[in-house]
């Protein structure tokens, strides 16, 4: 007689569902408005250096849940309180040419490296997850 027994114990988790892009882009929205007031009440925005290191370091943050199509949105979004709070003239939504396409590409580069570290995580563990494992020798 034969006996069927799974090779596997435990089933095979998937690999987590990235965030709906909506959701993410509300959080960047959310984010923004609170770290720049943050960086408001500590007088960091007289520095716009420092305004976009932390809104490049948010849109890396908020890139691990997301989608990479929510990649473009989150950027703009980060570059719209930038612009609005962090360069001068405060208050009023300007292009300033090159300085702002670098700050735009700088904050884009951010949220798509966050969501390309999440997917190569993702990717590792669902391959940890699937193969069978070594005897020790």
């Amino acid at each position: 007689m034969v006996e069927w027994r799974p090779l596997r114990t435990a089933p095979v988790r998937p690999v987590p569902e990235p965030v709906a892009t909506p959701f993410v882009w509300a959080a960047a929205f959310v984010g923004c408005f609170l770290l720049v007031a943050v960086l408001s009440a500590v007088h960091a925005l007289s520095s716009s250096s420092i305004a976009l290191g932390a809104l490049c370091a948010l849109a890396a943050l908020l890139g691990l849940p997301a989608r990479f199509r929510a990649a473009p949105g989150i950027a703009v979004v980060c570059w719209l309180f930038l612009n609005d709070y962090a360069v001068a003239p405060h208050g009023r939504l300007a292009w300033h040419g090159n300085a702002d396409a670098v700050r735009l590409v700088l904050l884009l580069a951010a949220a798509f490296l966050g969501t390309l570290v999440a997917r190569i995580g993702d990717a590792i563990g669902a391959h940890h997850r699937i193969t069978p494992g070594q005897a020790p020798e």
